[in-house]
Parts: C-alpha cells; structure tokens; sequence
C-alpha cells in the first residue's frame, strides 16, 4: 500500500513541477515579447553579404 502511495505522490509532484515549468516559460515568452529590442547594427564595409559557414567552403555540399 505504502508503494502505491508513494507512487502516487511521485507523479503529483512531477505533474506540479511540469505545470510551474509551463507557467514560466508562458510567462518568460511574454516577457520577452513585450521587450523592444534595437534595431541591428549595420555591417562593417568590406564584409561580403553571406558570411555564414557554408559560404567560406568550395565544397560544402558533399
């Protein structure tokens, strides 16, 4: 019986902690929406328009 309930107690909690997870990813999510962000810095002269990884390498499509 005692197995039963601790079993029971384990699951409750998991599901608290979930729900209090949930509830303050929400509210970070709205935290973060509201926030004004600058606008982006413009880009250095001399830098070419993809200067992601793919575009430095000949053979990135292997």
């Amino acid at each position: 019986m005692e197995t039963i309930v601790l079993i029971a107690v384990i699951i409750l909690v998991t599901g608290i902690g979930i729900r209090l997870i949930h509830l303050l990813n929400a509210q970070h999510d709205a935290r973060i929406e509201a926030h004004r962000f600058s606008d982006p810095l413009p880009r250095p002269p001399g830098l070419p328009d993809d200067t992601g990884r793919r575009a430095h390498h000949t053979g990135a499509d292997r």
